[in-house]
């Protein structure tokens, strides 16, 4: 089984506040943390000069054990909650998952 990369590029709205920027990488480290599959994370505000971010002003990245592992994540209540509260945070949100 091969591992699984997920990376998202987040574009938070104007309004959004430092804290709740926060609040919400702190809460992905958290299910990071308590949901069973994920090797690791590592989330970071966009610094590059290269122009190219279209607007996506921070990234995270989450490593799975495996596909059924990030399925898994994704369906799961505390990750469905997270969504719900952070949703309406984000201008944009773009996310590809790849298999190492």
């Amino acid at each position: 089984m091969a591992r699984v990369k997920h990376i998202a590029l987040v574009q938070f709205k104007a309004d959004t506040t430092p804290e709740q920027v926060d609040q919400v990488f702190s809460t992905l480290l958290d299910l990071s943390e308590s949901i069973p599959g994920v090797e690791d994370f590592i989330s970071g505000v966009n610094n590059s000069p290269e122009g190219k971010s279209a607007g996506h002003t921070h990234a995270f990245v989450m490593t799975f054990t495996d596909a059924a592992a990030r399925d898994a994540y994704l369906t799961h209540p505390e990750h469905q909650a997270f969504v719900q509260n952070s949703v309406p945070t984000f201008e944009k949100v773009t996310a590809v998952d790849f298999e190492l």
